[in-house]
């Protein structure tokens, strides 16, 4: 070990609200060591090292990671390059759909490596760690432990002097971790100097390491080699020196757990399996299975990531149907329609199922009632399950809040919650400590054996499956060996359990377990890293390289997600087709009817004078008062004409008949329009009679007025309603795009890329939000064809002023997209927050209905302060208006200012460092 810590802290404390994850924090980790980390769910583990990589803002204390002070942003920034940091969780800083090289060759740019020394780089990494056969496979595609492979090459690409890996190996199978393991260790022969720190929730694992720090609390309660921890804890494995280690409050909840036998049970088997074979396409991903599991058994289900265990699983409780085979449940042949029997199955799946917007307690009773639980059981049910799995503090709280191994009871408790008689359990301990594990399978001992609640568990914890009555173990779809632990291990010849489940796997694997480790740290006899840290000048500010990277990416990943990018680029399309056709200012072909109650040929003329407008469509004359208000009520005539009895004589008489049109008023701006119309079909009405009878219209104005349509000389709405469209179609879906990919990252956990690398802001903001621009223009393309070809409306002004200004709007629209994104944590509420807010001023105060100029006070405010009120000029100006570059280059400049204006905003609101 060096002499100089890679990291010195002191006085480190961390909040989350009111959850104090680090308190008081001091504490020393030696250089060119494998140092450790280990300790409950919740203690702070994931948030320290978030801090020593730079992910995590520091609150209080201080930090010294390389020689420098972390609260530095210059250190920060010189020392990203020389930092790899791996987040918890199976490829968590990997992008699925993305493949192995892809993967590698991202990381690669992102550290301004060059095209031949990235691929010399990813060519050794791959060889080293086995993935060489693989380049081309999707890593969303690959095991848990070939995910976690990656997920190291990707960390060392650069030649990192500190490799921070957060719990790296959960959920791994154990020929994987082995794997994982003698690879790190063939990376830290050739590079001596290289510093390793990690978390960890399996103590064997523990053992490994040069050195540890236990942490209960957010405080370190021990630290130094491994062997100084059992001798100060007194112990003979790390796993009981912890427990000796907690606080006695604590120690004293914690009792070895005592093996208790299994008790016979009668009757038929509580599952049986013959021949289960599940296929998806061409991949078998379950081949021939068959097993008994006896009632009140616990049945071990082990194998490598991938394998089908839960396939297997989910074909059981009715999830999946099985492609061939038969099962049975309780000697019953399964069926998943049949209720009766899915209500004698509780089923927890790997990932946490439950409703994160529900308490603890509103998830029991919402679990309760859907397995039909009386009404007057719910009650005295709930409180028992929060008493028995030691809920009853953490009721109220929600599920979110809970540390892992609470939040593992609950799902334990739900699915336990109707009583049922067996238990299907995926990998439920899974990043579980010691503790939590050892209370969640003493609750499993009571109900096998108290209850005889048969259970069928998944486990990746060798210590978990000693516990099992038998286990079978399974690889790449097939069952390799069913029995008793003590009887597999006598059938291999092996110490442990563990040993014999390797040797298993590694040999229908075809892998060799006599090979060195330190073969996985080269490849052809080259070194996979540098045997000497580099000389590197620290990264630039801004790097267009790396924009590139993240823009590339995006792209790449935009290519092979179909429903994405038709939505992208269908969504217009669809949109402007449905709007153009059924989105309609013009009032047209009004539905009327005449109550002729006089029957002259005056009444007779000015009939005809409405039925031979355009305007106008004549239905069946009314007969009554009545039928004229039941008409009108309906909906079927737009207008009503009640023609007085003399209308005729009157008329000719001189004097002033009257008229009674009724007009349906449920539309005003159609009611209104309509008023115009029938006011001036009824004055060249009276002037064509006043001709006929004096051979004059009578009382001529000395002013004529004519009025004439300069843009549109049709008076059609389609030329106002196509380019808003446009206007409106460029606003809502890149803007929601643009946002939805940045949550993504959050949502996904790569956001930490960003936050460990030394990748600026606007490098990813950038880089984000140029593929979506290149999208928009190219459906701002289609659009204009559309308009075209479809409507007949084409762009009568200066076609590049009109393609200057969108790809401005569209700069200021996904831009406004990244603003969203700064302040979103889901992708359902950067949807809703993006339509809303940018939805409400395009639609009401962009000019699309009432001109700007028309509006006052805050809606016009609240107009010009959006890019759409800007942009709306633009388009219906070059469409109908013939304008050019003279008349629109204020909108040009306003556009500019908010593409630019969203963009700093983002950028300020986006941090490089989690709170």
């Amino acid at each position: 070990m060096s002499a100089a810590p890679v990291a010195r802290i002191a006085g480190l404390s961390h909040r989350y609200g009111a959850t104090q994850a680090l308190d008081a924090v001091t504490l020393d980790i030696p250089a060119g060591c494998m140092a450790g980390l280990i300790g409950p769910d919740g203690v702070g583990k994931s948030t320290l090292l978030a801090i020593l990589a730079g992910v995590r803002r520091i609150q209080s204390g201080t930090v010294e990671v390389l020689g420098g002070a972390m609260q530095e942003a210059g250190h920060r920034v010189a020392t990203s390059a020389r930092i790899a940091y791996m987040p918890q969780g199976l490829g968590r800083n990997l992008y699925p759909t993305l493949s192995v090289f892809e993967n590698l060759d991202f990381f690669g740019r992102l550290f301004g490596q060059p095209r031949r020394e990235r691929e010399r780089r990813i060519a050794e990494l791959l060889a080293a760690t086995g993935l060489d056969p693989f380049p081309d496979r999707p890593a969303g595609k690959l095991s848990g432990g070939m995910k976690q492979k990656l997920g190291l090459c990707c960390a060392l690409i650069h030649d990192p002097d500190l490799l921070v890996l957060d719990e790296p190996t959960t959920g791994v199978d154990p020929l994987s971790r082995r794997q994982f393991w003698d690879l790190i260790e063939g990376m830290r022969a050739r590079r001596p100097h290289m510093s390793v720190l990690v978390a960890t929730a399996y103590m064997e694992e523990a053992e490994r390491f040069d050195w540890l720090a236990a942490m209960d609390d957010g405080r370190v309660i021990a630290a130094g080699t491994p062997d100084a921890v059992r001798r100060q804890a007194g112990a003979q494995t790390l796993e009981e020196a912890f427990v000796a280690l907690l606080p006695p409050e604590k120690r004293a909840r914690h009792s070895p757990l005592a093996a208790r036998p299994r008790l016979a049970a009668d009757g038929p088997a509580a599952i049986e399996a013959e021949g289960l074979t599940c296929r998806f396409g061409d991949f078998t991903a379950v081949d021939h299975v068959s097993f008994r599991i006896g009632r009140g058994e616990i049945f071990g289900f082990l194998g490598s990531n991938g394998c089908g265990k839960t396939t297997t699983m989910k074909m059981l409780t009715g999830l999946l149907p099985a492609s061939e085979g038969t099962a049975k449940l309780f000697g019953r042949p399964l069926d998943a329609r049949d209720l009766e029997t899915r209500r004698r199955v509780g089923y927890m799946s790997q990932s946490f199922s439950l409703y994160g917007e529900l308490t603890v307690r509103q998830n029991l009773v919402l679990h309760a009632g859907l397995f039909h639980l009386p009404r007057e059981r719910i009650g005295p049910r709930v409180a028992e399950m929060l008493a028995r799995f030691d809920l009853e503090a953490v009721a109220e709280a929600r599920p979110e809040a809970l540390p892992l191994g609470m939040r593992q009871r609950l799902q334990l408790a739900v699915a336990v919650i109707h009583e049922p008689e067996m238990l299907i359990l995926d990998e439920p301990t899974s990043g579980v400590d010691p503790v939590a594990r050892d209370a969640f399978w003493r609750i499993l001992l009571d109900l096998s054996r108290d209850e005889g609640v048969t259970i069928f568990i998944s486990t990746h914890f060798m210590n978990e499956a000693e516990r099992c009555d038998r286990i079978s173990l399974m690889h790449a779809g097939k069952v390799l060996a069913v029995g008793t632990p003590e009887a597999l291990k006598q059938e291999r010849g092996s110490a442990s359990l563990e040993e014999a489940f390797v040797s298993h796997l590694a040999e229908a694997a075809g892998i060799r377990l006599d090979e060195p480790p330190a073969r996985h740290g080269a490849a052809g006899g080259r070194s996979v890293v540098a045997a000497s840290p580099p000389d590197a000048p620290p990264p630039r500010r801004f790097d267009a390289g790396r924009l590139w990277a993240y823009a590339r990416r995006e792209t790449m990943e935009i290519l092979r997600d179909p429903i994405r990018l038709a939505f992208a680029l269908l969504g217009p399309i669809i949109l402007m087709i449905t709007f153009g056709f059924g989105i309609s200012f013009d009032v047209e072909r009004l539905s009327f009817a005449v109550f002729d109650q006089d029957r002259s040929a005056e009444s007779r003329r000015l009939t005809e004078s409405f039925s031979g407008s355009r305007y106008f469509v004549e239905r069946a004359p009314i007969d009554s008062a009545e039928a004229l208000e039941t008409r009108l009520r309906s909906g079927e005539l737009a207008l009503a004409i009640e023609i007085p009895p003399d209308f005729g004589r009157d008329l000719t008489a001189g004097r002033r008949p009257e008229v009674a049109v009724t007009l349906d008023g449920a539309m005003p701006f159609r009611a209104e329009t309509a008023r115009g119309y029938v006011q001036g079909l009824a004055l060249r009405y009276l002037e064509e009679e006043a001709r006929e009878r004096l051979g004059h219209a009578s009382a001529p104005s000395p002013v004529g007025v004519e009025t004439r349509f300069r843009y549109n000389q049709a008076f059609k709405s389609v030329y106002a309603i196509v380019p808003s469209v446009i206007m409106l179609m460029l606003v809502l879906i890149p803007a929601i795009m643009t946002a939805v990919g940045v949550v993504r990252e959050k949502e996904a956990g790569s956001i930490a890329n960003f936050r460990a690398t030394p990748v600026g802001r606007l490098e990813f903001l950038l880089g984000k939000q140029l593929p979506y621009v290149a999208i928009a223009l190219a459906s701002f393309v289609t659009l204009l064809v559309l308009a075209l070809a479809l409507f007949g409306v084409g762009v009568k002004g200066s076609l590049p002023v009109l393609v200057a200004g969108t790809l401005l709007y569209v700069l200021a629209t996904t831009g406004f997209g990244l603003l969203v994104s700064s302040f979103t944590r889901t992708q359902i509420a950067a949807v809703f927050a993006t339509s809303v807010i940018s939805m409400v001023p395009a639609v009401n105060f962009s000019g699309l209905l009432v001109p700007v100029s028309s509006l006052s006070g805050g809606g016009r405010l609240l107009g010009l302060a959006f890019p759409a009120a800007w942009y709306q000029p633009i388009s219906v100006g070059t469409f109908t208006k013939g304008l050019h570059l003279g008349a629109l280059w204020p909108n040009l400049a306003a556009l500019a200012g908010f593409a630019a204006l969203f963009l700093v905003a983002a950028r300020a609101a986006l941090a490089k460092q989690e709170p």
